[in-house]
């Protein structure tokens, strides 16, 4: 097996960090759920539609997004706190046709009133040799796009529901 992937993003919010944190506190799979505008939920996992666009192509996948872990962390004198939750996603439909995310979502305030969410998030490209020269050519620009357009919707998603200070 190939060494992972790696993915990483940013985006700011313009919310105070505890507001944040407590949306992601109290309903983190309802959050991802309609930042990726889908309608199902189940008790553990959320379906959502991840989508791309690269080199013009329009890409889409409906995924089971799974949130394993939530955990505050007191930052180290001097640094903010940060909220950190772990989470993957994988396709709904011919899951070996795709690769399975491992990411890590961090969340910590920047300043009173703007936080920023960081991704960072790990995959293995499917189907062996063909699945890492596919990945060379255009996988891993997918993939990118893909965690981007997630946050950019996450991010979105935390404005509608956290009034503006």
């Amino acid at each position: 097996m190939s060494e992972p992937r790696k993915v990483r993003c940013y985006q700011y919010v313009n919310r105070p960090y505890d507001a944040v944190r407590e949306l992601f506190h109290q309903r983190p799979l309802e959050a991802f759920q309609r930042a990726t505008r889908s309608a199902a939920e189940r008790a553990n996992a959320v379906e959502a539609s991840l989508r791309a666009g690269v080199a013009g192509i329009d890409v889409a996948v409906e995924v089971r997004i799974k949130v394993q872990g939530i955990r505050d962390e007191e930052g180290v004198p001097g640094m903010s706190p940060v909220t950190k939750l772990t989470l993957s996603w994988e396709a709904t439909r011919a899951p070996g046709l795709f690769p399975v995310m491992h990411a890590e979502l961090s969340v910590f305030p920047l300043t009173s009133t703007e936080t920023q969410l960081e991704l960072e998030g790990t995959y293995h490209p499917p189907l062996g040799v063909l699945g890492n020269a596919a990945d060379a050519v255009l996988g891993h620009r997918v993939a990118e796009a893909t965690v981007h357009r997630f946050l950019d919707d996450v991010v979105e998603q935390i404005r509608r529901e956290l009034p503006a200070t």
